[in-house]
């Protein structure tokens, strides 16, 4: 079973009990929680798709941990005028698991 949901404006393809890295999340370590926003379910080779969501159809998620990410540097340059910016930027994810597809 695997579902197509929309979580914090991106769109994951799911499975139970899989693992996901997604943008940081309203939610303190080891909470539970369902989002509704399911687009897709495929189950047994049977396919329902929403428009743009099922109405009857939730994922459920445990929050295990917040962390950041890599260290991206943003470095800007114009030649021959003395003018350089340097800038780092890390984003906050949450790490997800999927516990059940209904």
């Amino acid at each position: 079973m695997i579902a197509i949901v929309n979580i914090q404006g991106q769109q994951f393809k799911v499975s139970p009990s899989q693992s996901v890295y997604v943008h940081r999340l309203d939610a303190r370590e080891g909470d539970t929680m369902e989002l509704d926003s399911v687009m897709l379910i495929e189950d047994g080779g049977q396919i329902r798709v929403g428009q743009p969501y099922l109405l009857d159809a939730k994922v459920k998620i445990r929050v295990i941990s917040h962390l950041k990410g890599d260290k991206v540097l943003v470095f800007k340059k114009k030649r021959r005028k003395g003018y350089q910016k340097m800038n780092g930027h890390r984003q906050s994810f949450s790490k997800i698991t999927i516990e059940s597809i209904a």
